[in-house]
């Protein structure tokens, strides 16, 4: 049978474009905002930080239960609810008068991410055949995303100067609305054949949020109240524990929410690895770098963030490079190059970046090229080693996998910069010390990535 092309799906791929809009688009237009917010809602800084925070805790953590959800009862079905409920839910931002309201409103978003956002992958998976097709849809729906990402704040900045802080939550209402006709119109219903009638496991449900939930938690806390603080160990200790528990529940229920045969696969623990490392690597270079041009360089927070255009640049124009490569050398060699160049850039920055801005740039770049690559064939690589019928948790994998290890990444560098330089930041600018410090937060870094990078090569070819 003929794989249909990319134009005879555009109604669906525009509706999962939009879906991928969404989620780039949220958290980086709202930071725009925050000022505003917190002082027309009269909210503290910790209070902010949970304007944005609960959309990410109550995203990462519903993930897996709402994959797990879809596989049985249809992926269409649910993520079309989750875009009804996204757009209520950015309505109910008009009513919002304290900033207990407006979290309450992005934990009731973060619950509709979580519905749609994995569905996202494995619906555009499962509307082609071939796997070239599967890669250039999904090139396209990131990069729709990724334009969202690198637009979003410059137009909350331009919004807000002629409208109120609530209308950049209102965005969402179109773009919701635009989803659910693309993937209404143009997504088939599922087939009862391709899903799965076993009960949901619902231990396992609640031990699976209860690990993510804290594993985000902890790295915040990590970076608010620092390493001398029992709190953030209590809340990695605590995630340790769930996460322990989770595993041993999944290998003795009888119908398991995850089963670890099938992440165990070459493909599947090869992909989520690969992705891992680069949601670890992209957060933390990101973090470091604005605060090196900052403080290390001494510039201005408006060139700190013309400084990050390489990065940006390369992230949007990076996928017509895509098709070509995996041509050339294949899904799986790509995913392994893809994520050696973020190793790669993170080694440039950590030994050469404290010479000035041009190596930063270099690195930034890398990362950038590497991840885009990485963000595409490591999906398509887990939907590849996946049954037909647990596509969606599988999805839900691979952005639970990115969520957590981007919260790790800052994490990770803001408490080595905490450690080798535990002055105030006021007192960093071009400081000698402070560079020492991004040298060995970027060690760490790249240790820990190129870690993860490594045991996705091996993992991956095992099943070459």
């Amino acid at each position: 049978m003929r794989s249909p092309a990319l134009a005879e799906k555009w109604p669906a791929l525009a509706g999962l474009s939009a879906v991928f809009l969404f989620e780039m688009l949220d958290n980086s237009i709202l930071n725009v905002a925050l000022p505003t917010i917190g002082r027309e809602l009269a909210a503290s800084t910790t209070t902010l930080q949970w304007v944005t925070g609960a959309y990410s805790v109550v995203f990462g953590g519903l993930m897996l239960a709402f994959g797990a959800l879809a596989d049985r009862i249809g992926r269409r079905k649910v993520m079309l609810t989750g875009l009804v409920l996204l757009g209520v839910a950015s309505l109910a931002t008009m009513v919002v008068t304290a900033a207990w309201q407006l979290i309450a409103v992005r934990a009731l978003m973060g619950v509709a991410a979580a519905m749609t956002t994995p569905g996202s992958l494995a619906l555009a998976f499962r509307l082609f055949d071939d796997d070239m097709l599967r890669v250039r849809a999904t090139t396209l729906i990131s990069t729709v995303g990724l334009i969202g990402l690198a637009v979003g704040p410059t137009a909350g900045g331009l919004a807000l100067t002629v409208a109120p802080w609530q209308a950049l939550l209102l965005v969402n209402v179109p773009v919701a609305a635009l989803a659910f006709l693309g993937i209404r119109t143009g997504v088939p219903a599922d087939d009862p054949a391709d899903l799965h009638r076993e009960p949901i496991d619902v231990a396992g449900a609640l031990l699976g949020t209860a690990t993510i939930v804290l594993a985000l938690l902890a790295p915040t806390l990590f970076v608010e109240a620092g390493a001398a603080s029992a709190l953030p160990w209590g809340a990695a200790a605590a995630a340790l524990v769930a996460g322990i528990c989770f595993v041993l529940r999944e290998k003795t229920a009888r119908h398991p929410l995850l089963d670890l045969e099938l992440v165990a696969r070459p493909l599947v623990s090869s992909g989520l690895a690969l992705k891992a490392a680069t949601g670890l690597a992209t957060a933390g270079l990101s973090y470091l770098v604005t605060l090196h041009l900052q403080f290390g360089l001494g510039w201005a927070p408006a060139e700190a963030a013309l400084g990050m255009l390489p990065q940006v640049v390369v992230l949007i124009a990076g996928g017509a490079l895509i098709s070509p490569l995996i041509t050339r050398v294949g899904l799986a060699k790509a995913a392994w190059l893809g994520a050696a160049v973020v190793v790669g850039g993170l080694a440039v920055y950590t030994v050469f970046g404290g010479l000035g801005y041009a190596w930063i740039a270099v690195a930034l770049a890398l990362v950038a090229a590497g991840l885009r690559v990485v963000g595409v064939v490591a999906g398509t690589n887990v939907m590849r080693g996946l049954p037909s019928n647990r596509t969606t948790i599988g999805a839900a994998l691979v952005d639970t996998a990115s969520e957590v290890t981007t919260g790790i990444g800052i994490a990770l560098s803001g408490t080595v910069l905490a450690l080798v330089f535990p002055g105030a930041l006021t007192a960093a600018l071009h400081s000698a010390d402070f560079l020492t410090a991004t040298t060995y937060a970027g060690l760490a870094l790249t240790v820990l990535s190129a870690a993860l990078v490594g045991f996705g090569i091996l993992r991956g070819r095992h099943s070459a």
